[in-house]
């Protein structure tokens, strides 16, 4: 099998973010243009802006300037692929490890895990509920567990933008 080229997505981090978004890892897309949820079919950006929690609908190419909201983007695995369910288990041990690393070096007030699934990856656990989680990984990092943005996901726009709507609320109240 050849492997596709791709371009190394950069990790959008700062000390002292709002907010610190991670996904599970690039699609083929973004790995091909280099930016942040960049499939069509990803609904990331439309779900931000509805959600309330950017001024307007930022287009992939506009991944960088989250850090000027206090957010900042990474993912738990970084090589590209057409589904999450493509990277391997390894791959997502040592994304965990390093994004402990970021986490711990940053210290953002909230990690938003883009799918419950990279929370599950990253807190080791089983079952997760929706939005803040009881238990810090990190201490005084606040995880904050919201639906995946893929366009493969079951729950209504409606639901989705709701939950993240709650990471919003509360950074209003901040």
């Amino acid at each position: 099998m050849i492997s596709q080229p791709y371009c190394p997505l950069p990790d959008y981090l700062k000390p002292g973010l709002k907010v610190l978004f991670v996904g599970f890892n690039p699609s083929i897309r973004s790995g091909e243009v280099g930016h942040h949820f960049a499939s069509p079919s990803n609904r990331f950006w439309k779900i931000m802006y509805q959600s309330g929690l950017t001024p307007h609908k930022y287009s992939p190419t506009e991944d960088a300037s989250l850090l000027d909201l206090g957010f900042g983007l990474t993912n738990i695995a970084a090589r590209p692929t057409r589904a999450a369910a493509d990277v391997d288990t390894k791959e997502y041990d040592q994304g965990r490890e390093l994004l402990l690393d970021k986490i711990n070096l940053n210290l953002p007030q909230v990690v938003c895990f883009v799918g419950k699934g990279v929370y599950q990856i990253y807190a080791r656990k089983k079952q997760a509920e929706w939005g803040f989680q009881p238990i810090e990984a990190v201490p005084g990092v606040m995880d904050f567990v919201a639906p995946s943005s893929s366009g493969l996901v079951r729950m209504s726009m409606e639901q989705v933008v709701s939950i993240y709507r709650i990471l919003g609320d509360y950074l209003q109240d901040c």
